[in-house]
């Protein structure tokens, strides 16, 4: 790729849970111009902002701590921004950790930028816009705890304008954090469509990281994939002129090639030709893959049209609490034991505790769980029984659990490694907002 001016980026993960081993090797062995860590789902700032009213100093990304102590010092040493939405339901405290990152790894004077704007609650219930699951009024419902737009490319690009090396959001859309990048160091100008399709397409590509490189694709037999346990996150070359190649270090484990293009270019897409994003309306109906090399895909034929009106915001709601408990039968008649052990906890909650049967699961883990008895189990040799119930409060959560492991001794023999647990839950919802409503800030900050 000679002849024009060109970046290379990487993905340093692709969400909340991911590894930081990949990341690292990245950014010490790729020449990386910039890396990218995506690390949030949909339910992820919902579950953040929850977080957040029990500690104001909570909220972002767990992992952050861990991913920056881990990859900042050789970022700054090699001059590789970092790039990330990790800031979650609250970006300023995630600064804050990253001033304090910085000093403690003693990496020296780093320009750190927040991106905050996303958080649009008090602008939903002016605007009450209608909920696309219910097709009713927000206000017509519960009230959100949270609402989070997807922000686009242009913070991003402004941070970076401004020096930034580490560049913190909170809610941006996934191919959003690469965009921004892509624009500051290709000189792209915002309004072009075609460009800002090309670069969507990179972060739509990058942003689930080891999914490109054989993650979730790989199958025995008929996707065999390398070295999975070494796994390696891919990265691309983008030329000013919008030309692609993806690419992963020959030493990492994983697979990139056509198909592994493919499979993740269509990921979470419902209309090619219109996958619609803050910054751009994309089209990659055209969009072909070439390998030019071991690992080496040359990505073409994606362009865009106008940007939407309206940015997609994330509603959260609290949605109770989730008891959990599960044990395992083996030998002859496991699964009779097992149901019969379901039998037993279910009349339990229901006549001893007043949980309504109908907030109760049992599953048969081992015996067709996932076919939900579309299929006949036969005799398996042995059988997980798990127990759920979604209830309002930890308190009723917790006898699910309790009741489950008390079948050591008052259930069906046999049973062993009872394990029990009790989540809180998030439920999320849609909305579209005007854009004009939403103020995106971008702040920055050199630390020591």
């Amino acid at each position: 790729m000679t002849g024009t001016r060109s970046t290379r980026v990487g993905a340093g993960a692709g969400f909340a849970g991911d590894r930081i081993d990949p990341a690292l090797r990245l950014v010490e062995q790729a020449g990386l111009d910039h890396i990218v860590f995506e690390c949030l789902g949909e339910r992820t700032v919902a579950a953040g902002t929850l977080r957040r009213l029990g500690d104001p100093a909570a909220g972002y990304d767990p992992l952050l701590a861990a991913r920056l102590t881990a990859v900042l010092p050789a970022c700054r040493s090699r001059g590789t921004t970092l790039i990330t939405n990790s800031g979650s339901a609250n970006p300023v405290a995630a600064g804050e950790l990253a001033g304090r990152t910085v000093a403690r790894t003693g990496v020296g004077p780093t320009r750190v930028a927040v991106v905050t704007g996303d958080d649009v609650l008090d602008a939903v219930r002016r605007a009450d816009p209608v909920v696309w699951e219910t097709g009713l009024p927000v206000s017509a419902g519960p009230e959100p705890v949270s609402a989070h737009a997807y922000l686009g490319a242009e913070p991003i690009t402004e941070a970076l304008d401004a020096g930034a090396h580490v560049v913190l959001t909170g809610r941006v859309a996934d191919p959003a954090l690469y965009v921004g990048a892509l624009r500051y160091e290709l000189g792209w100008d915002a309004q072009d469509p075609h460009l800002t399709g090309v670069g969507t397409m990179v972060g739509h590509l990058l942003e689930c990281a080891g999914q490109l490189t054989g993650g979730y694709f790989a199958d025995p037999g008929t996707k065999p994939v390398p070295d999975m346990a070494r796994l390696g996150f891919p990265f691309a070359d983008v030329t000013a002129d919008g030309r692609v190649v993806l690419g992963k270090l020959a030493s990492d484990g994983g697979l990139l090639d056509r198909r592994t293009c493919i499979e993740q270019l269509l990921y979470e897409v419902g209309d090619p030709t219109a996958y619609l994003t803050p910054d751009v309306t994309a089209d990659f109906s055209g969009v072909t893959f070439h390998e030019t090399g071991p690992d080496a895909v040359r990505a073409e034929g994606a362009t865009g049209r106008a940007r939407p009106d309206t940015l997609k915001v994330t509603l959260g709601y609290p949605g109770g609490w989730v008891g959990e408990g599960q044990i395992s039968y083996a030998g002859p008649r496991a699964l009779d034991r097992a149901r019969l052990a379901a039998d037993i906890v279910r009349e339990r909650l229901a006549t001893v505790h007043g949980l309504c049967d109908d907030d109760v699961e049992a599953e048969f883990l081992g015996a067709g769980a996932a076919h939900r008895g579309l299929a006949d189990p036969g005799d398996p040799a042995e059988v997980r029984l798990r127990v759920a119930a979604r209830v309002p409060d930890r308190a009723w959560a917790e006898l699910v659990g309790w009741e489950v492991e008390s079948l050591y001794t008052n259930g069906p023999a046999g049973g062993g490694g009872a394990r029990h647990s009790v989540t809180e839950q998030v439920v999320v919802r849609s909305c579209a907002l005007d854009r004009d409503l939403v103020h995106p800030v971008t702040t920055v900050e050199e630390v020591r």
